[in-house]
């Protein structure tokens, strides 16, 4: 079940998702470490390179689950992105984008105004158009694992609204 906060309760969450990091990553954080180990032990004494390599490994894992930790949630009425929140009433069309819609949104059509919520491990996006005349940004660029999805609970979201 994922982790909701004290106001969402999880029969009303349609859509939640959280941007962890890719077991690749990990696995190369791991293999990062095994190779300050292996630079360490050679220079100092065999318990202050594992020290060392702990200290490291801990910074790492904790760079990891915290780059990790962005959520996505369609909850109560309103849009969750990280610690960004917009109300129901202030979404337009949500439209999920392939890969090169991505790369192409996020890169070369990006409007420097508009909110993103990008992990480069990540290649589908939804933009959300935002409605709201005084807020200065466009539209919300979301990376997610399961666009269609996402793009279907805004549209449920908007449509009740």
């Amino acid at each position: 079940m994922p982790h909701l906060s004290a106001d969402v309760s999880p029969s009303t969450v349609a859509y939640s998702e959280r941007l962890g990091v890719p077991l690749r990553w990990w696995a190369q954080g791991f293999m990062l470490t095994a190779s300050v180990w292996l630079a360490v032990v050679v220079a100092l004494p065999g318990e202050l390179a594992w020290l060392i390599t702990a200290v490291f490994g801990l910074l790492v894992a904790a760079g990891f689950l915290a780059y990790g930790s962005a959520r996505i949630t369609v909850a109560n009425g309103e849009l969750r992105a990280g610690r960004a929140r917009i109300s129901a009433e202030h979404l337009g069309a949500a439209t999920a984008l392939d890969p090169e819609q991505t790369r192409h949104t996020a890169g070369r059509d990006a409007d420097a105004r508009a909110f993103l919520l990008l992990r480069p491990y990540l290649k589908r996006s939804v933009r959300v158009e935002i409605t709201d005349p005084r807020d200065p940004a466009p539209y919300w660029l979301l990376n997610t694992r399961r666009p269609d999805e996402l793009a279907r609970a805004l549209a449920t979201l908007t449509q009740a609204d």
